[in-house]
């Protein structure tokens, strides 16, 4: 940690020394990276005094992350789990389902790293989304909307068939994407909140975080509680039945393999203009851009406060940035 004083060039005198005493500096923390892959993880937790005034809700902020989003963690927890298996090599194809934010950290780990990569997404995902895979360097498939993120899946499924080094890491599937959550996304929180928290409220897209990060917090603090946000149009998780909505980023349309119900108090719906105007009242009020996710899983802490004790510690996480859906109509 660097001390730095500007335009001071004084004696080191008794009074100089008793004067800098009282003034409060700066600290700033000096951060070099080999690449950019070394500066995913370590993102802080922002207390929401603004939009939450009586309540001491709290949220972790992902976008921050070099890819913007919390999928950077998994994305490059999934590849390096690969090669060291010794599955992933310099000519394999990464091919991946995915409706963003993966396949966003995937084409980054992918251009640091120099593999060629082919993401297939439903065509109901954002513009600047496949704009910013492509920026990467990703070749894109759509899949009919419709269809969902089962349809991508089936649709990678097949190219993988048909490529030579073709390799799926599976989000949904794989094991890596929730142990990085144990691994880091947990430990984090542990060491910001090393008295625990009450509430664990966020959303489910692959369940990669929430598990991990329930799993490692419920061994540590066995009271917290842990509800999962899913979209009321799409009510899988509460035993409903699939269907298009329009939260990007959570609802898959299936309950996926690696989400551990176990760890889940409850589920919280929510719909479509609950979402917009949390998401909308987040960057007013806090400055903080951020996705539909985001703003459904704040709908959700809404929904739940009125139910929980008085100076409980609630928390929820930013996924991404609000940037990747200024072309949504009447989000933003």
């Amino acid at each position: 940690m660097i001390l730095v004083i500007s335009s001071l060039s004084l004696l080191w005198t008794p009074v100089l020394l008793l004067t800098l005493a009282a003034l409060t500096f700066d600290i700033i923390v000096a951060m070099k990276a080999a690449n950019i892959l070394d500066t995913i993880g370590g993102t802080p937790h922002v207390l929401l005094s603004r939009l939450f005034p009586d309540h001491q809700v709290w949220m972790k902020l992902e976008r921050t992350n070099p890819g913007s989003s919390i999928k950077d963690r998994i994305a490059l927890a999934m590849v390096e789990d690969a090669e060291a298996k010794g599955i992933l090599h310099q000519d394999s194809v990464i091919i991946e389902p995915t409706s963003g934010n993966t396949g966003i950290g995937l084409a980054l780990v992918a251009a640091v790293k120099g593999y060629r990569i082919v993401l297939v997404m439903p065509e109901s995902m954002s513009i600047e989304r496949r704009r910013l895979m492509a920026a990467y360097g990703a070749d894109l498939v759509l899949t009919p909307r419709e269809k969902g993120m089962k349809g991508a899946i089936e649709k990678a499924k097949e190219l993988a068939a048909e490529t030579p080094g073709g390799w799926i890491p599976q989000q949904f599937d794989n094991e890596a994407n929730a142990a990085i959550h144990r691994r880091t996304t947990a430990q984090e929180i542990l060491a910001d909140f090393p008295g625990g928290i009450d509430y664990l409220i966020t959303g489910v897209g692959t369940g990669g975080h929430i598990t991990g990060v329930a799993e490692v917090l419920k061994e540590r603090f066995p009271s917290l509680q842990v509800f999962a946000v899913e979209p009321e149009l799409s009510p899988v998780l509460s035993g409903g039945a699939p269907s298009p909505h329009p939260l990007q980023g959570i609802g898959a349309g299936f309950v996926p393999p690696i989400l551990n119900a176990a760890i889940l108090d409850g589920v919280v719906q929510v719909e479509k203009d609950a979402a917009f105007s949390y998401a909308q009242q987040l960057a007013k009020q806090e400055g903080i851009l951020a996705g539909i996710s985001t703003g459904a899983s704040l709908a959700a802490v809404a929904q739940k406060l009125g139910d929980l004790p008085i100076g409980a510690t609630v928390l929820t996480f930013n996924y991404d940035t609000g940037e990747r859906y200024l072309s949504v109509e009447g989000l933003y």
